[in-house]
């Protein structure tokens, strides 16, 4: 039996509900190993068609979609033909609502989303898929590792013309700031805890703020290229911008707040959007 290994063929990027935490973005790495016989060339499978049909079937079920846990006892699930709506209650008591087309939303049939539960999702849809020869798919899901502080940020780009635009999808996301060219260990830990577990809302999609049970809520919607799309989530869990929440904006949001607290300083930040990738403003 051989094994044919690809690293880090690529990266999804999505949010998902947790238990006790709430609606999380996260962005991991995928490699895979694959068991089977030789064929005719010589190979279990070739390079080029397994970063095609792994990462086509990847982006097409997970990446910049709301991951649901089916199998939690908080979550409310209400389908039909142009809409997957889900009531997602935390363990802390506060409520998540979500509402959009069903190519928004990947549900699994799991008490929790984590790097193993999904891992075997994706093995268990990616089997059909492959040549007979190959006997045996392990996927391996992991979060980026590299110097620095980090944030788990969800948001929704309602202009954009690709998948961004669904509500709810998310990043995890490294931050670097320098001041007057020195880096700021200092100011990367306190952007990273002021957008820990963040959904970054755009003011004009603010719908409605109101008051459930004692806890505040925003809802966000717009209607988009996919269809319309509502989340409800508490106020405390989200951070609103007057633009756009792309990454370019977010770079330089902090870049403004930082020189509006201390003018006399010039500043430069490199905000990541998921891994390798990002903005850089000044």
């Amino acid at each position: 039996m051989t094994k044919l290994f690809v690293d880090s063929l690529t990266v999804i990027d999505f949010s998902y509900l947790h238990p006790e935490r709430g609606l999380l973005g996260e962005s991991w790495l995928l490699d895979i190993e694959l068991d089977g016989t030789l064929d005719s060339q010589g190979m279990v499978l070739d390079f080029g068609e397994v970063k095609k049909q792994v990462k086509q079937m990847v982006d097409e079920e997970f990446d910049h979609k709301l991951l649901i846990p089916l199998n939690y006892a908080g979550t409310a699930l209400h389908e039909n033909e142009s809409c997957c709506d889900v009531d997602y209650h935390c363990q802390t008591g506060c409520a998540i609502r979500h509402s959009g087309p069903g190519s928004a939303s990947c549900l699994l049939d799991t008490d929790e989303v984590t790097p193993e539960s999904v891992a075997e999702v994706i093995e268990a849809r990616l089997q059909p898929r492959l040549p007979e020869n190959v006997s045996q798919i392990k996927i391996n899901l992991r979060a980026e590792q590299r110097d620095g502080d980090f944030y788990h940020v969800s948001h929704g780009l309602k202009h954009h013309a690709g998948n961004c635009q669904r509500i709810a999808h998310g990043h995890r996301s490294y931050i670097e700031i320098f001041e007057n060219g020195s880096r700021s260990a200092i100011l990367e830990a306190e952007w990273a805890a002021r957008w820990n577990d963040i959904y970054i809302g755009t003011q004009a999609d603010l719908l409605e703020e109101k008051q459930l049970d004692g806890v505040a809520y925003y809802r966000f919607g717009y209607c988009s290229g996919q269809g319309a799309f509502e989340l409800e989530l508490p106020k405390a869990g989200c951070y609103l911008i007057n633009s756009d929440s792309t990454v370019e904006n977010l770079a330089q949001h902090i870049v403004d707040t930082l020189k509006d607290k201390n003018p006399s300083s010039d500043f430069m930040v490199r905000a990541f959007e998921g891994a390798g990738k990002g903005a850089i403003a000044t």
